[in-house]
């Protein structure tokens, strides 16, 4: 969804500036800033999860990770080969 918002010149150019500094789009940096200011994305809780020790996300990806690659290489390997056969 499109918004357009009137800044004064002063604020604006300190958008352009900070989203400058941090390398993205100044609707990018508009986003980001409303999405903190109304509780979207809150960086304090999100330490609070990493410090708090229980696991996030999916505890087993990081688990026999040179055989799950060992395995896709493979099986990659395999398909071409077939592939040249053919």
């Amino acid at each position: 969804m499109a918004l357009s918002v009137q800044l004064d010149p002063a604020l604006e150019a300190r958008v352009e500036q900070e989203a400058s500094r941090l390398k993205m789009s100044k609707s990018a940096f508009v986003q980001d800033t409303l999405e903190r200011a109304l509780g979207y994305r809150n960086p304090s809780q999100l330490l609070d999860e990493i410090c708090s020790g229980t696991p996030m996300g999916d505890p087993a990806a990081s688990e026999n990770v040179s055989e799950k690659v060992k395995a896709k290489l493979r099986a990659k390997y395999n398909q071409s080969q077939t592939a040249c056969e053919a």
